[in-house]
């Protein structure tokens, strides 16, 4: 939505159905015109979706059966020079401690077993699979929480939730 209202075309796409008919719900309530779809990675690619120039990968990576697979898939639809950007959690203590025990069963943020912790990917991995990709990769950087001030920040902490910024060289 954010990327829509600065004035990118956006596709988004989700396993999910009930996720898409949800976005799709609030995308007409806002008066925005994205592209929402029901399906996969691999589905895009069998289907010869045209490759795109940023590719986000937000919170998807852990809930995937094979995080090394999803990531060349998705890396293979950037186009050269595009950009891909994964957030995702490592698969640390402070991140079990943190996004699993505080997120879901202290605090209620999110419904109780939506991550398995042992899905969790590491930097290490993410900047592995994404070079096995052909990707260009930056160095991971930490996102934190707050709960002081109740907002989030870029940091140099990694060890729960983090970016990694990929782009596909020019050939």
């Amino acid at each position: 939505e954010p990327m829509t209202r600065l004035g990118a075309t956006v596709t988004g796409v989700d396993a999910s159905e009930k996720n898409i008919k949800t976005a799709m719900t609030h995308a007409l309530e806002q008066g925005l015109d994205i592209d929402y779809r029901a399906g996969t990675a691999e589905g895009l690619i069998d289907g010869g979706e045209a490759l795109f120039d940023i590719v986000l990968n937000l919170e998807v990576v852990e809930h995937v059966a094979d995080p090394h697979q999803f990531l060349k898939d998705t890396a293979s639809l950037v186009k050269p020079g595009g950009l891909m950007i994964v957030a995702t959690l490592n698969r640390t203590a402070k991140a079990l401690a943190t996004a699993v025990v505080g997120a879901e069963y202290v605090l209620g943020w999110l419904p109780r077993g939506t991550h398995d912790w042992s899905k969790f990917v590491t930097p290490d991995e993410a900047t592995a699979g994404l070079k096995a990709a052909g990707m260009d990769v930056e160095p991971a950087t930490g996102v934190s929480y707050s709960p002081l001030s109740d907002s989030w920040k870029i940091s140099s902490d990694t060890k729960v939730n983090y970016m990694i910024v990929a782009r596909r060289p020019v050939e």
